[in-house]
């Protein structure tokens, strides 16, 4: 979305609170180094040293990846806090200084009052956001998917299987498994590991789990060797080569508690790699649609997840899917995120 800025001949300035990994050469980056003890105490204060930052430096448009005080635009990536704390936590949480905080960030956004124009990425969460804010529909600015074009399975798609199973010291009958993406616990990986704990000993020899991502791994780990199923999972951390683990792949397995939109399972099928998911996945209803997996429906059982996944590996249509997959990556509008989001900050900074 930066670099459509850039192409477009705005000037754009991003401010984070820190940044992972080189920093681009052609993106004006600031990092503001807050610290405190607890997370929202550090979103609080990274919060104000923007605001003290923009008054200094004024800009035309402030566009926000997170909930907070003064923006212009939001882009509306994650779920409504307030409906989760309603429906998944008890009355005491409610008293918490970090539910006060997280609560007035997100009605700072989404209340009536607010002028924040929003960009949704998916509709699944916005039923809530009205019932919770009473935020008017016409501040909502739906966007398609934004996946990026590598992700598309390439002519040497098949060689470059070949390589990276045999880098990851997979055999032909092997079956690898993956699940991608940050945040372990909304993303599913205790659901995940189960259903691989569940598989008949004659698959579980065969079947290799590995998990790509960052986050507090540790949990999790020992939840693998009380299993017993170490030499079947493995977390990587995080990885610049998604592209060829997901060419690698045999499955994508996303059984995600939450999740607004789900932009790795259309990463996954443009790859040709079938996905099975939750349906409370934004983008679920796409893996129906083209025909690349199979989803888990609501209220979640962990027995289904279970079922599913062997007959998943039982009933293999691996050509099929490729099929599936490259039909679905050049008929469908999956590219065009970071355009249209660009039309939507000019069409506000017009209205400024």
């Amino acid at each position: 979305m930066a670099r459509e800025c850039l192409h477009r001949g705005h000037t754009v300035r991003i401010y984070v609170l820190k940044w992972a990994g080189p920093i681009p050469t052609d993106l004006d980056i600031t990092v503001i180094p807050v610290k405190a003890l607890f997370n929202h105490n550090k979103y609080r204060k990274f919060s104000e040293a923007l605001a003290l930052a923009l008054a200094k430096d004024p800009v035309d448009c402030v566009v926000g990846f997170n909930k907070m005080p003064g923006l212009d635009i939001y882009y509306a990536a994650d779920s409504c806090y307030e409906e989760k704390a309603r429906s998944q936590r008890g009355w005491l949480y409610r008293h918490m200084s970090r539910y006060k905080h997280f609560s007035a960030y997100e009605s700072s956004v989404f209340s009536s009052e607010s002028s924040t124009e929003i960009m949704s990425i998916s509709d699944v969460q916005k039923p809530y956001f009205i019932q919770h804010y009473s935020t008017q529909e016409k501040r909502f600015h739906t966007l398609p998917p934004g996946i990026a074009h590598d992700r598309i399975a390439p002519s040497n798609a098949a060689a470059i299987r070949r390589d990276k199973r045999e880098k990851l010291g997979l055999k032909k009958t092997d079956k690898l498994i993956l699940m991608v993406g940050s945040g372990f616990v909304k993303k599913g990986l205790r659901r995940a590991i189960l259903s691989i704990r569940s598989l008949p000993t004659e698959w579980r020899k065969r079947v290799k789990f590995i998990v790509i991502g960052e986050d507090n791994a540790r949990p999790f780990n020992r939840l693998i060797k009380r299993l017993g199923i170490e030499e079947n999972v493995k977390i990587l951390g995080g990885s610049g080569d998604i592209p060829a683990f997901l060419l690698a792949g045999d499955f994508l397995l996303h059984p995600a508690l939450d999740e607004n939109a789900g932009m790795v399972l259309l990463e996954a099928m443009v790859a040709g790699l079938p996905v099975l998911a939750t349906e409370v996945c934004g983008y679920g209803h796409y893996v129906e649609s083209a025909e690349m997996g199979r989803l888990i429906p609501e209220p979640y059982e962990q027995a289904c997840l279970n079922q599913t996944l062997l007959s998943m590996l039982v009933k293999n249509h691996r050509e099929r899917w490729i099929q599936n997959g490259q039909i679905f990556a050049e008929t469908s509008d999956i590219y065009s995120l970071p355009q249209r989001a660009v039309s939507v900050i000019e069409q506000v900074m017009d209205r400024h």
